[in-house]
């Protein structure tokens, strides 16, 4: 058993079992990998995948079970790389940030603009997702931070810092008959509405609010995108629920904004990242840097 047999297991997970993919990732011919694959099933003593001819077509529960042990190793091998870096060099490297949409547009410019003029060495990569999304990221190695409001409370693999709490508004064109008076859900409810998708910018707290309330929603449209929301908003198609910070009073001077935290309990966004992930320097700096724009509002 070897590093390279370790490393082929890990990556036949990640390529859905595809032998020439594998092997295009290893940069060695098909036959090679087949080779490795059969001398290290052959020093463990079984078969670790499940075979239709010569194609693998899923991991056996032993192989299930190593896989467990191939990626602590992978993770360590990362760590190991991360440490090393970081000790030559703490102001320099990649921080990979796999967000929402509302988070990247109107809560991290700010944040990120003052943390680059601290680090101007390190390159950030932005990755917009789903939650689920931005979960899958972390464990596969592609985000270093995942920045939103749902799901990653739910991972206890993931280290979570709550960063801020946020309400919702209903925002609507100016001649809309819900721009004056009382705002209750069930007067929301006699309206088409237009909101966020499943798992997107705390949409399970609205769910829960109308829920309680025993209103039903008629939701037309529902989207990742806050500006989606906003044009359809604006089109005339029903009432938007969108994140209040999401919307500004010049550049959507053309929409009514009413206050929803009456109604819809707040939500909050939360920094993740794994637990047994060696976070750089910078990393750690930046996280810092979130908190700190909260703690003295400065977003």
């Amino acid at each position: 058993m070897n590093l390279s047999q370790i490393e082929l297991l890990r990556i036949l997970q990640e390529t859905n079992f595809s032998l020439s993919k594998a092997a295009e990732k290893m940069n060695i011919v098909q036959s090679a990998v087949s080779r490795q694959l059969q001398l290290f099933e052959g020093e463990i003593g079984s078969p670790l995948f499940e075979r239709h001819g010569k194609k693998l077509t899923a991991m056996t529960p032993l192989g299930l079970r190593i896989i467990e042990e191939v990626n602590a190793i992978n993770q360590a091998k990362n760590n190991i790389q991360a440490l090393a870096a970081d000790y030559l060099d703490s102001n320099h490297g990649v921080l990979h940030i796999a967000t929402t949409h509302t988070q990247a547009k109107y809560f991290l410019p700010k944040p990120i603009l003052r943390f680059r003029e601290k680090y101007p060495g390190v390159r950030i990569y932005m990755d917009e997702a789903s939650p689920e999304q931005l979960i899958n990221k972390l464990h596969t190695g592609k985000a270093d931070i995942a920045i939103c409001t749902e799901k990653v409370a739910d991972d206890v693999y993931l280290a979570v810092k709550s960063c801020y709490e946020w309400h919702h508004a209903a925002i609507m064109p100016k001649n809309h008959p819900l721009a004056d008076g009382e705002v209750t859900l069930e007067r929301l409810a006699s309206f088409s509405i237009l909101t966020y998708s499943f798992g997107f910018t705390g949409r399970s707290n609205i769910e829960k609010a109308f829920e309680k309330s025993e209103s039903k929603l008629d939701i037309v449209l529902s989207a990742a995108d806050t500006d989606v929301i906003k044009t359809y908003v604006r089109l005339g198609l029903g009432v938007g629920i969108i994140a209040g910070m999401a919307y500004d009073a010049t550049i959507d001077s053309d929409l009514v904004a009413r206050d929803l935290s009456h109604l819809i309990p707040c939500s909050k966004t939360k920094i993740a990242y794994l637990k047994n992930n060696y976070l750089p320097l910078y990393g750690q700096h930046f996280i810092d840097e979130l908190l700190q724009a909260v703690s003295k509002g400065n977003l």
